[in-house]
C-alpha cells in the first residue's frame, strides 16, 4: 500500500507560516501548554532511560526535556524543516504517524503530540492511533493530545475580534463540524473530551484519562498578553495554572481548556 501523504496546506504551513520551533516559548498561553504537558506526562513515564517515539514531533520541543530527564528518543515528523531542527536533539527522520516504520512492540512510550490536530478523517485518525499502539509494548504508555473542540471560541474572544461577523460565521462553522478549513492556521480537527478518550479505547488501548492542558483560565492569560504592557504578571501566570491543577477532578471544566492530553496503556 502507498504511504499517507501528509495534506499540502499543512505542509505549507509548517515550512512557510509557522515557526513551530518557538511555538512553545514566545507566548504566555505557550509556556502554559509546555509546563502542563511535562507534569501531566511526567506521572506516567516508565524510569529513564525508556525508549521513547515522539510521532509528529516537529522540531524537537518535547524531545529535548524527555532526552534531558534521561529517556532515549527517536522522533518521526512529516515536514523535512522540523527534521532538521530535531536532529540536533535526538534521532529524527521523516515519516507519517499513520504508517510508522517501527517494529511491533519495540518502544516503552509512543506520544503523538500533533497528529491527531490535522487528522479530520477519523480513519485517518484511528489509523494513527492504532499505529501507536502497534509499536508500543505490552503494558507500554500511549499519549496524545489534541485540540479541543472549544479551544477557538476561548481563543477568539481573547483576540477581542469574536463580535465581528466575519469571524463568528468561521467559529460557529467549527462549533458545528470540528474541522477548520483553512485561514490564520490550517486544516485542523477540533476532539471533544469524551470523543478523545473512545479513539483510543477502540484500538485497543486501557486504563484512558484524559486531561484539559491548560486548564480553564487561559484564555485570560492570552487576553492580557494582547494588551499594551508588559503582559502577564507572574502572579497571574501562577494563577492560571494553579487553575489547571486545581480543575482536574472536575471532567466538566475539560471543555475551556485549549488543548486535551489523553493517556492509555497497551494490553499487557
Amino acid at each position: 500500500m502507498p504511504k499517507p501523504e501528509l495534506a499540502p496546506e499543512i505542509a505549507h504551513f509548517y515550512s512557510q507560516v509557522i515557526d513551530e520551533n518557538a511555538r512553545l516559548s514566545t507566548s504566555a498561553d505557550g509556556r502554559l501548554e509546555l509546563i502542563r504537558t511535562q507534569e501531566i506526562l511526567r506521572r506516567f513515564l516508565p524510569p529513564a532511560p525508556a525508549r521513547v517515539l515522539d510521532v509528529g514531533g516537529g522540531t524537537g520541543v518535547h524531545a529535548r526535556w524527555l532526552a534531558e530527564d534521561g529517556y532515549k528518543v527517536e522522533l518521526i515528523d512529516p515536514v523535512a524543516r522540523h527534521v532538521e531542527q530535531a536532529s540536533a536533539i535526538c534521532p529524527a527522520s521523516q515519516g507519517d504517524a499513520r504508517a510508522l516504520d517501527a517494529a511491533d512492540a519495540s518502544y516503552d512510550v509512543v506520544q503523538l503530540f500533533g497528529p491527531l490536530y490535522h487528522l479530520p478523517d477519523p480513519e485517518d485518525r484511528r489509523q494513527a492511533l492504532s499505529e501507536a499502539r502497534r509499536v508500543v509494548k505490552p503494558g507500554g504508555l500511549v499519549a496524545a493530545a489534541a485540540i479541543n473542540r472549544y479551544a477557538s471560541l476561548f481563543e477568539h474572544v481573547s483576540l477581542a475580534h469574536l463580535h465581528t461577523e466575519r469571524l463568528q460565521a468561521a467559529i460557529s462553522k467549527i462549533l458545528r463540524t470540528a474541522v477548520h478549513e483553512g485561514g490564520h492556521f490550517t486544516l485542523a480537527y477540533f476532539h471533544r473530551a469524551e470523543e478523545l478518550a473512545d479513539e483510543l479505547r477502540a484500538v485497543g488501548l486501557t486504563d484512558v484519562q484524559v486531561f484539559g492542558i491548560e486548564g480553564p483560565a487561559w484564555s485570560l492569560l492570552k487576553a492580557v498578553e494582547q494588551q499594551p504592557g508588559d503582559g502577564p504578571t507572574d502572579d497571574l501566570f501562577a494563577s492560571v495554572l494553579t487553575a489547571a491543577r486545581m480543575a482536574e477532578p472536575y471532567p466538566e471544566l475539560l471543555a475551556a481548556s485549549s488543548h486535551l492530553l489523553a493517556v492509555g496503556r497497551a494490553p499487557m
